[in-house]
């Protein structure tokens, strides 16, 4: 008989093929589509920098820091990437090596199933439905709503360093109000993490304040962002909503750091650079904000 965990793993690898045909479709049917970005077109390579991006990002991402707020913050700093097409290049991007965290997670760290499997489904409901409305945005909306997401993703950092994120002294599953709770607001960080504000420590934060034990954390988030991501990433690659060389270039760094990173987690520093982060990120908040005020 067909274990939950092995239904689960089953299903997470049907929604990687489904990412890759969506993702490799959407690019195709984009160089008949008239109007379409250039950015959404553009044949080549990826560069070295947009590989190098992805195997930095995707390595703490892995660590549990989040890829979403730092990438943005490279993308603001240096160009890389049109801010409108910041959500969709992140969503798109970063799917596969989150795919590759999600079943090194599953299978080293222990989780009640129920609530792990309640809680994906949440939050591919709130992506479903974020990522048709974010895809469609102008840039103005999209440097307002990556700005505040960003500062907000700042306050969770700076929570989860001063002990926000749970203990390992807390439960492996939810029941009742709790679970409800959980759901509710998995689907909420769904819905936001297709504009760019990450799931990864409003998660920790969510399931330590619901009494569960921190490193739980690791398997729900990360099975969170593995289902929705390639749902949202449909939605913005039919939308032409992206870059296509830099997500490609993320996808590509990305997934040999995460594998790297698994090896070597407990070695590394993560309060540190969560403060760093903290600080990348204000930064791109701010010239966020400021461009969207200026009309840039």
């Amino acid at each position: 008989m067909l274990s939950p965990l092995t239904g689960l793993l089953g299903a997470l690898g049907g929604f990687t093929v489904y990412y890759i045909w969506a993702w490799w479709s959407g690019a195709r049917h984009a160089q008949s589509v008239p109007g379409a970005p250039a950015e959404a077109t553009a044949g080549g390579a990826p560069t070295p920098a947009h590989i190098g991006l992805g195997a930095v990002t995707n390595f703490f991402d892995t660590l549990g820091i989040g890829s979403f707020a730092p990438t943005t913050a490279v993308f603001k700093f240096f160009k890389m990437v049109p801010d409108r097409l910041i959500p969709g290049t992140l969503n798109v991007g970063h799917t596969l090596p989150t795919i590759t965290q999600a079943f090194i997670y599953t299978l080293i760290i222990e989780v009640d199933i129920t609530t792990l499997i309640l809680m994906i489904l949440a939050a591919v409901a709130g992506a479903w439905l974020g990522a048709g409305v974010v895809a469609t945005w102008s840039k103005r909306k999209v440097q307002i709503g990556m700005g505040c997401a960003l500062l907000v993703a700042a306050v969770l950092f700076t929570w989860t360093n001063l002990g926000g994120g749970g203990t390992e002294a807390g439960t492996l599953g939810l029941s009742g109000m709790k679970l409800a709770l959980g759901l509710a607001g998995n689907f909420a960080l769904g819905a936001l993490m297709t504009l760019g504000i990450g799931l990864y420590a409003p998660c920790m934060i969510l399931v330590g304040l619901l009494g569960m034990n921190a490193k739980a954390a690791f398997p729900i988030m990360m099975n969170s962002c593995a289902f929705l991501m390639p749902v949202a990433s449909a939605r913005f690659v039919q939308k032409n909503a992206y870059a296509l060389k830099p997500a490609l270039g993320l996808a590509i760094g990305g997934v040999p750091a995460v594998i790297i990173a698994a090896k070597i987690v407990e070695s590394m520093d993560v309060v540190m650079v969560r403060w760093l982060v903290v600080g990348v990120v204000l930064i791109a908040a701010t010239m966020l904000l400021r461009s969207a005020a200026k009309g840039e």
